[in-house]
């Protein structure tokens, strides 16, 4: 275990700090520019899409999903344990500055998010019976006709199925479990037996459930986790200069906090930044676009634009408030992280004891764990959902039922077993899953230009 997960962290290393730094900000910054900054341009327009017609109850659609269901099941899967224990994890290895750096990378990455859901809708399948199929598997083949696009488009597959399917829910639950251990004192396998059980019920409706499920879950458990960090901010407001002044400060000198040269410093601050950002908001990793492509729009921009919005609520609400929460209690007014990393904090009990300085240990132990359990698992049933897909495309509707099975067991698995490995496990396969991803985006960079300059578009034609 102790070879192999140094293996994976070595791998890791290089596609986190080198590779996927370039690739990432690279393709963020070119669609900004591309499309004239959309993100910028179009930022009214995604929030009227997202809640000019706000609704808790989309109803059952005749294949594919309305554009907000969509939204909430992409959001589902950005707003997970990346939200709380992999923000927390950001700041504790890379200073509060990190947070600077994870706000640049969903800036350019809600343009590439853009690109991703344009794409999702122009190469979608729509089937006879009308159900859909899309996702990046569908715009990868579309740009890379050949052996090499084939190629591409199964490695994608295989690396989403493993990085979301199994590693990533075990990562949710283990959370879960550990968490809701910490909180309730109940054995954390009893936990994931809860989960799993309550997961394969979801997983047996099919993604219509899924849909109504995460409509219902997605915008309750943002608002609770809001508002328990809006009043802990409230109770902490003469510190919340110093705590912004941290995250910009730190930004850029994170040496005065690491400690070390400071471009040693500097470089893990930036890295956790893109390396957690991008777990947090899945910008350019390829998952969301698979809900995306299931919305019934007009026209590809529509999606574009209210795709953009998940990224700034996943990033610059839920994920800034776990940081101010968390910066404002344990490092500002010489708070116990004040001058770096101490004993017996880590990644998974920071949010808890941010909560629990101000609201007291057990409610505050309480609140965090039953916000980790809805992210979580609203996480989990979106990411099962996404891997089912490119299990249906690799080896057909058929093998669905033994990756479900699968998948419950996983999760189950998860809640027991240790952290290190499986989280960096989970890294690898979601940098992996980034690269066909990226290339396809940026082949097909014409297409979504089109679509950010027309905004009325016919409607893609459906490809039987």
């Amino acid at each position: 275990m102790e070879t192999l997960l140094h293996i994976v962290q070595t791998i890791n290393f290089y596609l986190s700090d080198y590779i996927l730094v370039v690739l990432l900000v690279g393709t963020g910054v070119f669609f900004s520019l591309r499309t004239r900054f959309v993100q910028v341009r179009c930022f009214g327009e995604g929030m009227r899409r997202v809640f000019g017609g706000f609704s808790m109850r989309g109803g059952r659609q005749k294949g594919g999903l309305s554009s907000f269901q969509a939204l909430t099941t992409a959001i589902a899967a950005q707003v997970g344990t990346g939200n709380i224990i992999g923000s927390c994890s950001a700041i504790l290895v890379g200073g509060p500055g990190a947070i600077f750096w994870m706000w640049i990378i969903a800036f350019f990455g809600m343009s590439t998010i853009y690109a991703e859901a344009v794409l999702a809708q122009e190469t979608r399948v729509v089937h006879a019976d009308g159900t859909v199929s899309g996702g990046p598997v569908y715009y990868i083949k579309r740009a890379f006709q050949n052996k090499f696009g084939t190629f591409l488009a199964g490695f994608f597959a295989v690396a989403i199925t493993l990085a979301l399917g199994f590693i990533g829910c075990m990562v949710q639950s283990n959370s879960i479990g550990q968490t809701c251990g910490n909180a309730f004192g109940i054995p954390p396998w009893i936990i994931g037996a809860v989960v799993a059980v309550a997961s394969a019920f979801v997983f047996l409706g099919g993604v219509q459930r899924v849909a109504s499920v995460t409509e219902k879950l997605v915008p309750i458990m943002a608002v609770l986790y809001l508002l328990g960090g809006l009043v802990l901010l409230l109770l902490r407001l003469p510190y919340l200069p110093e705590t912004f002044g941290m995250i910009f400060k730190y930004a850029f000198f994170p040496n005065a906090i690491l400690g070390g040269g400071l471009g040693y410093a500097l470089k893990t601050a930036i890295s956790q930044g893109v390396k957690r950002g991008l777990f947090s908001n899945e910008a350019g990793m390829g998952s969301t676009p698979h809900a995306h492509a299931m919305a019934k729009v007009k026209t590809p921009h529509e999606q574009g634009v209210v795709a953009m919005i998940g990224v700034f609520i996943d990033t610059f609400l839920v994920l800034t408030m776990t940081a101010l929460v968390v910066i404002s209690t344990l490092y500002a007014g010489n708070g116990p992280l004040a001058g770096g990393a101490a004993e017996g904090i880590d990644q998974s009990n920071m949010a808890q004891l941010a909560f629990s300085s101000v609201f007291g240990e057990g409610l505050g132990s309480i609140f965090v764990a039953v916000c980790l359990l809805f992210f979580a698992f609203s996480t989990i049933l979106s990411w099962n959902f996404f891997g089912k897909l490119n299990v249906a495309y690799l080896f057909g509707k058929r093998a669905t039922a033994v990756y479900s099975v699968l998948g419950v067991v996983f999760i189950f698995l998860g809640s027991c077993l240790s952290n290190d490995l499986v989280w960096s496990l989970s890294d690898l396969f979601n940098q992996l899953m980034v690269l066909p991803n990226a290339l396809a985006l940026l082949a097909l960079s014409s297409l979504v230009v089109k679509a950010a300059r027309r905004r009325t578009t016919k409607t893609p034609a459906s490809h039987h």
